[in-house]
């Protein structure tokens, strides 16, 4: 097929599951692959420890002890998802399983959904909630304080899907599917139809089931469902009937053309779907129908416009009961036959003899099976099939039973194809075809380094992350370093605890990734950090400056080209020939660029690049500095100067001051104050860099008697590599004409904030407009220190030097103890490494800073792929309320017999404070710790500071209800709902509380005062004997 084709083929894109003896879906393609059954056998023990058998059905002769078990099914990770651990414990754990495995799959598929643009929908299916019946419901009271409607929202399976679509913001129809055993087949045939109806644009189609208590049994009845033996075998001639098994599995759904035009990584691709019901066409409602089963079929290949002998292999529903196979045997037949008159050409296998029966998640687990094998082209064997169960006839059926390992036949013809059945009690029919993946095109060619990024909610969590992608990337050495790269960035939502490295090839990356030294992290800003530019002066250029960007990054090189096109009239010479000079005009190129001239258009050009280059990777600046020369890049970035107006005045500014008298130029290591009573009469203060640091100009004689002087003084100074003294007076006779250059240009009030060189604030609208502000800025003294406290006091950015070298980042650290992250974005002049390299790193640092990045621009033009990399390590605990003990029970009585039972409520647990912002501080005061008792046993952590916030903590405004509920009950506080979501520490609740105390008070003795007018001297006695004060409940005159 064509990727240029256009399809209503549906592509997989991203995919995750857990099932009995599998913790991921690496594990699950282990089992297959190996013919592994992992249905799980019992011990007495285990089996009384459930509390729900008597012994004597434990040792009934025919009772089979064996189920598939989801292992760790009563872990979640609580905090990652906003939920508190008290509501964690009441809610069904499918729902909690189900939300973890969409969340793998998500991030599977490559995508954050906080970030993709489109509508993502979500079709769950989840299986019969036991936990809330025999966990829960066995403590009435529990039940009744939680209350009925709180129960429910937590353990209903109509709030599944709109339950992941909260936790992921996803905007997509959010809708619970329910047919029994096909319920999952039938919301990926949902899932389609919105696809191809364009009514969402992705969709996640999730499935659990397992039920509680895990390890049961059944006691065997000849000729029912159930297996005699703990075994499942679909197909064979014992028709020995199924097993219960558990699961949960999630894809990720996408049209095919999207995601092929999006570098997806794409799993398999759904041709078509069908749907149908049994009706009144069988003997009775349970049973199943051949017709209704074969119609099915039949649609479905119709709709994937598909011939049936293109088939080669059926993922079969294949429960291995008596009645079961041979019907569905039937109806397959029925359908190929309508087409083919072949026989034992396509493979019949059930993932059930695996893993058991996993009702609602049944289908997406044989989906899964025939994803995995597709992937890995084998046809996974059906397990412990011995011979055909007669009935079949599957001898003169298009069928045979894939009973082994094998290799999936390919044909020359058409892609490998697999068709997949699930059919529910009560008649609801699903088939899908599902057909390979088309060939993915090579990864495109891409920067020589990459940034690998991870984040995460806790340390512990963010360090198993660069652990697992270690592992990952040890495991696949061949694998595309880019690509890998563009996942994390695009891929992953991102948290505030961070890490990244930068590295070549995958074996770097894993080196990087071990090495405390390469390794950065930091905790950083989720909401997106402010950055501010800062362009550096004359005297940081130099040849060869910014060169590997010029080769390498195009939007780079076009905005160099068009400064430097501009500028040819004006200079009579092409700046790039300087710039990035060849060797053997190197020395020609230093001393070019050394003159002002040529030396200011030549920064400017290079800095308003980068700038231009960093915003269009999304590093926006909220405010700008420059120093000297580099304000003209601030103006002209914030819309003072058209860049053709700018690069006018950057030349002729150049021109006009290296035309003027040469002189002299001082580096003091002594602040402003201290510098001043030592000048001379012509030597005047150029620069105030630092506060302990300045600069000073004048002419060359007066600047030897001045060094002299300062030697003299034991000061340390050094002159500095410039001809003219700038910012003194010995500018002054070029203004005249510099300010009439400015006359001829169009001045426009700044867009963007920038700082004055002139003032040390932000420069005003009119500054900016004024010809004699932009003289007084080169005559006058650059007041780049007070600029930069005033800056950094307002906004409190990050700061970014664009331009060469790292003279504005040594300065900004020498403003005290409290002196900002500062990140350059070029190298040194002397340092080896190249500008794209201190470029990509440096982006690198300003994500772990918290700066959003624009990771899509970024990438731009180079057609990176998503590929499958480990997903988010959840940081698991334990969150269960157990069931009333058995002991408590009568004889004989069951677990709905233990429900009514009048029983106190279970000892509940206090979990960890989760990792937050606020520093934990305890309370202060008697309404303090009320509260803090209240949400810690609502919440279900212990040790809740007063600065945590309620909703930070888990809370909502169910729980918000009962606490208010609560404050009234126990200490007759009235408050208001929306009070809370006004106050939400308990700092702040509790100020509120007293505030609105004493207006109540208040109100109570002035209601008291007037009924006392009207009252007797012993009246009124009385009555303020019987009066409470109200902060400490006591009566008047106790204590």
């Amino acid at each position: 097929m064509s990727q240029h084709e256009p399809t209503d083929d549906i592509a997989i894109i991203g995919m995750a599951g857990r099932f009995p003896g599998a913790r991921d879906l690496r594990a699950f393609w282990h089992n297959l692959q190996g013919g592994v059954d992992a249905i799980g056998h019992f011990s007495e023990e285990e089996l009384m420890a459930t509390g729900l058998f008597p012994i004597e059905v434990i040792r009934h002769p025919d009772f089979i002890a064996a189920k598939g078990v989801l292992d760790d099914a009563d872990l979640f990770d609580a905090a990652f998802f906003g939920i508190s651990p008290r509501e964690a414990e009441l809610m069904d754990p499918q729902h909690r399983l189900l939300m973890e495995c969409a969340w793998h799959a998500l991030e599977d598929a490559g995508y954050d959904s906080e970030r993709y643009p489109g509508r993502i929908a979500a079709f769950t299916s989840t299986g019969l909630n036991t936990y809330l019946a025999f966990n829960i419901c066995s403590h009435p009271g529990l039940a009744q304080r939680v209350g009925g409607f709180h129960l429910s929202i937590c353990n209903d399976k109509d709030f599944v899907a709109t339950r992941i679509a909260y936790a992921m913001n996803l905007t997509g129809a959010s809708l619970n599917v329910s047919t029994a055993c096909s319920s999952s087949l039938v919301a990926i045939h949902f899932a389609c139809q919105h696809l191809l109806t364009q009514q969402s644009d992705m969709s996640i189609v999730g499935a659990v089931s397992v039920h509680f208590p895990q390890k049961v049994g059944h006691i065997y009845e000849a000729g029912a469902a159930y297996s005699p033996d703990g075994l499942c075998r679909p197909f064979d001639a014992t028709k020995s009937g199924l097993i219960d098994g558990s699961g949960v599995a999630a894809v990720v759904l996408k049209r095919l053309d999207d995601a092929v035009a999006d570098g997806d990584s794409i799993y398999a691709v759904i041709k078509g779907t069908a749907v149908n019901n049994d009706g009144r066409h069988k003997v009775g409602y349970t049973a199943p129908s051949i017709n209704g089963q074969a119609d099915v079929i039949s649609e479905a290949l119709e709709m994937a416009g598909v011939e049936p002998d293109t088939i080669s292999y059926v993922e079969a529903h294949g429960t291995a009961t008596p009645l079961g196979d041979p019907i569905e045997v039937a109806g397959l037949t029925q359908a190929y036959r309508r087409k083919t008159a072949r026989t034992g050409f396509c493979g019949l296998g059930s993932v059930k003899s695996n893993i058991g029966h996993a009702d609602t998640a049944a289908g997406l687990a044989g989906l899964l099976k025939v994803v995995l094998g597709l992937q890995h082209g084998q046809m996974a064997p059906s397990l412990h099939f011995t011979s055909a169960n007669p009935e079949l006839k599957i001898e003169q059926s298009p069928f045979y039973v894939v009973g082994e390992l094998m290799d999936w036949p390919r044909s020359a013809h058409h892609p490998r194809r697999a068709g997949l059945s699930s059919f529910g009690v009560g008649g609801t029919n699903a088939h899908a075809i599902i057909e390979e993946a088309p060939a993915r095109p090579a990864s495109a060619a891409s920067r020589p380094d990459q940034l690998l990024v991870l984040s995460a909610k806790t340390p512990a969590a963010l360090q198993d992350a660069v652990s697992e992608l270690t592992n990952h990337l040890t495991d696949n050495p061949g694998v595309n370093l880019a690509d890998v790269a563009y996942t994390l960035q695009v891929g992953r939502r991102q948290f505030a605890r961070r890490a990244v490295v930068t590295a070549r090839t995958a074996d770097e990356a894993v080196a990087a990734l071990g090495d405390a030294r390469r390794l950065r992290s930091a905790l950083a800003e989720e909401a997106g950090t402010a950055v501010a530019f800062m362009f550096p002066g004359q005297g940081s250029q130099h040849p060869g400056m910014t060169r590997a960007l010029y080769d390498r990054e195009a939007s780079f090189r076009c905005d160099i080209d068009r400064c430097a096109e501009l500028l040819k009239p004006v200079l009579g010479l092409d700046l790039r020939r300087l710039i990035y000079a060849e060797p053997d005009a190197a020395k020609t190129a230093v001393h070019d660029l050394q003159q002002t001239a040529i030396a200011q258009p030549a920064l400017f050009t290079v800095e308003y690049a980068l700038a231009q280059l960093w915003m269009r990777w999304g590093v926006t600046p909220t405010a700008m500095i420059g120093h000297s020369i580099g304000e003209y890049v601030a103006a002209c970035l914030a819309g003072v100067f058209s860049l053709p107006d700018a690069l006018n005045i950057v030349a002729t500014r150049g021109r006009l001051m290296q035309s003027m008298s040469p002189g002299v130029m001082l580096a003091v290591l002594l602040p402003e104050h201290e510098v001043e009573p030592l000048l001379g009469g012509s030597m005047e203060i150029a620069a105030v860099n630092s506060p302990t640091t300045c600069v000073v100009s004048g002419p060359a004689t007066a600047a030897d008697a001045f060094e002299q002087e300062l030697t003299r003084r034991h000061i340390s100074c050094q002159r500095l590599h410039t001809s003219h003294a700038f910012h003194s007076s010995m500018m002054e006779p070029m203004l005249a004409p510099f300010v009439d250059a400015l006359s001829r240009v169009r001045l426009n009030a700044p867009r963007l904030r920038f700082v004055s060189n002139r003032t040390g604030t932000w420069i005003t609208a009119d500054e900016a407009v004024r010809p004699q502000y932009w003289a007084d800025h080169l005559r006058h003294a650059v007041r780049f220190s007070a600029g930069l406290t005033h800056l950094l006091r307002e906004t409190q950015p990050t700061l970014l030097e664009v331009g060469p070298g790292r003279a504005l980042s040594g300065l900004a650290r020498q403003l005290g103890v409290d002196s900002p992250l500062t990140i350059t974005s070029l190298p040194h002049a002397s340092e080896s490494r190249d500008d794209q390299q201190a470029a990509v790193a440096a982006l690198g640092e300003l994500w772990l800073a918290g700066v959003t990045v624009d990771w899509q621009q970024f990438h731009e033009g180079q057609g990176r792929r998503r590929v499958s990399l480990p997903v988010y390590p959840f940081q698991r605990q334990r969150y269960w309320i157990e069931p009333r003990s058995a002991a408590h029970a009568p004889d004989g009585a069951s677990p709905p017999a233990l429900a009514v039972a009048p029983v106190a409520e279970p000892a509940l647990v206090g979990y960890a404070r989760p990792d937050l912002d606020s520093e934990y501080a305890a309370p202060r005061n008697d309404r303090e710790s009320k509260l803090a008792g209240i949400w810690q046993e609502l919440l279900g952590v212990n040790s809740i500071g007063i600065h945590d916030n309620f909703f930070d903590l888990g809370g909502h405004s169910l729980i918000a209800t009962q606490m208010l509920t609560r404050l009234k009950q126990d200490f007759g506080a009235t408050l208001e709902l929306n009070a809370l979501f006004q106050h939400q520490t308990i700092a702040d609740l509790a100020a509120e509380w007293a505030r609105l105390a004493v207006i109540d008070d208040q109100a109570t003795l002035a209601a008291l005062l007037d009924r006392l007018e009207h009252m007797s001297d012993e009246e009124a006695a009385a009555q303020l004997a019987e009066h409470r004060d109200p902060a400490t409940g006591l009566k008047a005159g106790h204590s």
